[in-house]
């Protein structure tokens, strides 16, 4: 028999899903035979999948000792890798990581020590943020993803609380971000919005730009300003009012302007000329602008984090008397 004391980052969570993550190894079907022969109890009483856990829980699991087996490579990588993070911000709550184009922000599918997930574990773990031996399901986690190729502002959590408010905020679109990228051709207008619906190929990894609503299809709202242009490509500010799958990427390439170096929405023969292989699109700006209660993080209300344009890249490369500070 294990006992499993419930922490403040695994409270108000199904005792089905907490147990998932807290034993990773137990099936999901053996997880539900377990609660039904109540194998599995809460204070000592019987348990129901769906019953939310509060702090100080102890749940008794009569389960094999197999189960509760963990794999080492992880936690012994965590205690002697150097992490590399390029932190913009933290706190007691989150960090805002600049993410570097090709950094993965998590594995795509085995566990990988270079994914930044990870190198932020090892960070807070080496800090003593972190205990993931006292810990039972928690684990410091990214609010937001980038694509690989693109770089820029991530958010990570550093407890369940702010993960919980952070995702709500994100979905509520009270959190701001301006993204800078490199685009064939010159934008016109130099300041517009692009509005269209856009489909998601989950097969392909790919959307498409639809003009009118169909069954599947999502909103899909930028604003875009042209801050510099030459004869043939343009330096553009976006700023996502949703926030879809590659957006940016298909919305520009409709309207004719599509990314240098996007393979996928792009234009190969334009591409090849700059030998850019990689979309110079970079996450550049953060503001966070709650309209309601953020509980442990009201602090940030109205705050705003940006890189410089000279830490980005194609900036430099394409536009390098840039000076002028971007403003959508």
């Amino acid at each position: 028999m294990k006992e499993i004391t419930v922490g403040k980052n695994d409270s108000g969570q199904r005792v089905d899903r907490f147990l998932s993550k807290a034993v990773p190894l137990l099936p999901d079907s053996l997880l539900h035979k377990y609660i039904r022969l109540k194998k599995i109890k809460c204070n000592r009483k019987a348990v129901k999948e769906n019953q939310r856990l509060a702090e100080g829980d102890v749940l008794s699991l009569y389960i094999n000792d197999e189960f509760f087996e963990q794999p080492t490579e992880k936690n012994a990588w965590l205690k002697i890798a150097v992490p590399r993070l390029h932190i913009l911000y933290e706190d007691s709550n989150l960090m805002l990581i600049d993410k570097k184009p090709g950094v993965l922000c998590h594995s795509s599918g085995s566990w990988e020590y270079n994914t930044l997930i990870v190198n932020i574990q090892a960070y807070l773990a080496q800090k003593g943020e972190w205990n993931y031996k006292e810990e039972n399901a928690f684990a410091p986690a990214l609010c937001n993803r980038i694509d690989r190729n693109t770089g820029g502002i991530v958010i990570a959590a550093k407890n369940a609380e702010t993960l919980r408010i952070i995702n709500e905020k994100i979905r509520n679109r009270e959190i701001e971000k301006s993204y800078l990228c490199v685009v064939h051709g010159q934008p016109s207008p130099k300041h517009g919005r692009l509005e269209n619906q856009l489909f998601k190929d989950a097969v392909k990894n790919q959307v498409y730009v639809k003009q009118t609503h169909e069954p599947g299809a999502k909103q899909a709202i930028t604003e875009y300003q042209v801050l510099q242009s030459s004869k043939d490509l343009s330096l553009v500010e976006c700023r996502l009012i949703t926030g879809r799958t590659h957006q940016i990427r298909a919305q520009m390439a409709h309207a004719g302007w599509p990314l240098l170096g996007d393979g996928k929405y792009g234009r190969e023969k334009i591409n090849r000329k700059y030998g850019e292989t990689g979309q110079a699109l970079y996450s550049w700006k953060i503001r966070f602008q709650f309209l309601t209660d953020a509980e442990i993080l009201n602090y940030l209300n109205g705050k705003e984090f940006s890189l410089s344009a000279r830490e980005i890249p194609f900036i430099e490369k394409y536009f390098p008397h840039y000076t002028e500070t971007p403003s959508v």
